[in-house]
């Protein structure tokens, strides 16, 4: 789902008349715990919240005052779920990738991931695949989540073309195992193929076998850290 954060952004910042930011926060916060509850209700195993404009905040807001406040809405949101649900709620990053391109990729991930974490989620699906730098920022990754926050990291880029390897794939789930260790470890996509509807970029065979990659991969990966 898309995070609160972001759907804050549509409120004008001139205002609506009878309709105060505070009371469109209240209706925000309400609706997107419907949301999530209605995805548990329809059978789903999980639900991930799309933070990605996460790393855009910092662009816009070098003080970190903007990605602070959507980490605090996010939290009144998470707030409303137990800790058996939490367990069972996960938090995306990535820097953009709608019709295959990015909003802010240049911005150093030292800038998000120590708010990030501060998110009261369990489970966070962080792009890694593309990234340029993996060991440091896995590195900063194992120095600030928070005991028991499961990291899924990227194994596969659906901006690119090429189909990864499950050997490629394997490869760098063992380098976030180095970093990270096996027991909070998963493995997932950097983003998703089809962000929004209109985005028909990426050729569904093009999609799944990138997944069938990163399920061979995880499974390769598994046995060699058995």
């Amino acid at each position: 789902m898309i995070a609160p954060s972001a759907i804050s952004l549509i409120y004008p910042q001139d205002g609506i008349d009878g309709y105060s930011r505070e009371a469109f926060l209240a209706d925000l916060v309400n609706e997107c715990e419907k949301d999530i509850r209605s995805a548990f209700d329809a059978g789903a195993d999980s639900v991930q919240i799309d933070f990605t404009e996460g790393r855009l905040c910092y662009k816009l807001d070098p003080s970190r005052g903007l990605l602070r406040e959507f980490v605090s809405l996010n939290n009144l949101v998470l707030a409303r779920f137990s800790d058996a649900e939490l367990a069972r709620i996960g938090v995306h990053t990535c820097p953009g990738g709608d019709q295959d391109s990015t909003h802010s990729a240049d911005i150093d991930y030292a800038e998000l991931l120590p708010d990030l974490f501060g998110i009261n989620a369990d489970r966070f699906f962080v792009q890694m695949a593309s990234e340029m730098d993996r060991s440091r920022a896995l590195d900063i990754i194992a120095r600030e989540r928070r005991p028991g926050q499961t990291i899924y990291v990227g194994v596969t880029d659906p901006i690119s073309p090429r189909i990864e390897s499950a050997e490629e794939v394997c490869e760098r789930i063992l380098e976030a195992a180095e970093h990270l260790g096996t027991r909070e470890l998963g493995s997932t996509d950097d983003c998703g193929f089809s962000p929004f509807g209109d985005d028909i970029s990426t050729a569904r065979e093009t999609a799944f076998a990138k997944i069938r990659a990163r399920i061979e991969g995880t499974k390769l990966a598994r046995a060699r850290l058995e």
